[in-house]
């Protein structure tokens, strides 16, 4: 319940290689609960395990876990070989080098190189060359690789800067889930820079946890947010803490020992604020709920704070661009 939810830009942006490839996906959106209706409101919200399902899904029903935005396509089971190709690997830095060799001896296969910048160290992919109008597959190779890093070492590698080689897309704003980290756009390249002390760090992973792991991945780590170390995302986790009770912003400012003028300007430098973060996490449980069926709205309603159901029914549909009544009537 207190993952964050996926925007509707990423399912339709990952159904853009099977639309380019004739694939009619239309039974599986049924399959998975995802309605036409859902995908055309740029701000409705689905939940993780969906996103995740329908990547899973289209990797088979394309036989590319490139999803058609690549040169050339990437067999479904490519990404469990290169696990198991790292997985015994002394440290991450032989890891991430092993790991980005096996990728390279594929013919097509989009280019991705580690390079030291004194204490620094770039991840960078070249994305010149893929057909990716909506940048679905170059975010994915970098979320993925970040996550994945993180996933060995038992620990997220902090991420000092993101560039991209695009200009800031529409979504621009959902890249505090993607990356929580300073981002640059227009850049010459797309890339992650972290600090070089990670890539001394042993591997913790072994082959018991990297089947558990291969269940479901790269697709989860696609489907979960960034927990990144940024104020917004501390602040979520505390609100999430306890949806029954809402804090104010002076509340929440005495537990992080700042005044509420620096909370505020803390959160306005990240693009964010107080009233938001609470809309967010609102909608994201309120999400949860309407696709489960195990509260009446009224219920939901009461849970999120809401004096009446009319309120909590206006404020949904501008979070989503539905009424709650529609949302869980096309989820079931």
């Amino acid at each position: 319940m207190r993952e964050r939810t996926i925007a509707s830009h990423f399912a339709r942006a990952a159904l853009g290689g099977a639309r380019r490839h004739g694939y009619d996906y239309s039974g599986l959106l049924q399959q998975l609960g995802i309605s036409p209706e859902l995908l055309d409101e740029p701000r409705a919200r689905i939940a993780p395990e969906q996103f995740a399902q329908l990547i899973q899904a289209l990797w088979l029903a394309l036989d590319d876990e490139y999803l058609g935005f690549g040169q050339a396509p990437s067999r479904p089971g490519s990404f469990a070989m290169m696990c198991h190709a790292v997985i015994h690997c002394r440290n991450l830095d032989k890891a991430l080098h092993r790991g980005l060799l096996f990728y390279s001896l594929f013919p097509g296969a989009p280019r991705l190189t580690l390079s030291r910048e004194d204490e620094w160290v770039r991840l960078s992919l070249d994305d010149s060359q893929l057909w990716d109008p909506d940048h679905f597959l170059s975010e994915s190779l970098l979320v993925i690789w970040h996550r994945f890093g993180s996933w060995l070492i038992g620990q997220r590698i902090r991420l000092e800067q993101a560039t991209f080689s695009y200009p800031r897309p529409e979504h621009g704003a959902e890249y505090d889930l993607l990356f929580s980290c300073p981002l640059e756009f227009s850049m010459p390249q797309s890339s992650l820079l972290f600090h070089s002390r990670y890539l001394a760090m042993p591997l913790l992973q072994d082959e018991r946890t990297l089947k558990h792991f291969l269940e479901r991945s790269p697709a989860d780590l696609l489907s979960r947010p960034d927990d990144g170390d940024s104020l917004s995302s501390r602040l979520r986790r505390l609100l999430s803490r306890d949806s029954s009770h809402w804090p104010d912003l002076e509340a929440v400012a005495a537990h992080l020992h700042i005044s509420p003028q620096t909370l505020r300007r803390h959160l306005r430098e990240e693009g964010s604020s107080f009233q938001e973060l609470k809309d967010q996490l609102r909608r994201d449980i309120a999400i949860y709920h309407l696709s489960r069926a195990d509260l009446s709205l009224q219920q939901i309603a009461e849970q999120l704070g809401f004096s009446e159901p009319s309120a909590f029914h206006r404020a949904f549909k501008k979070w989503t661009g539905l009424t709650p009544g529609a949302y869980r009537a096309q989820e079931n």
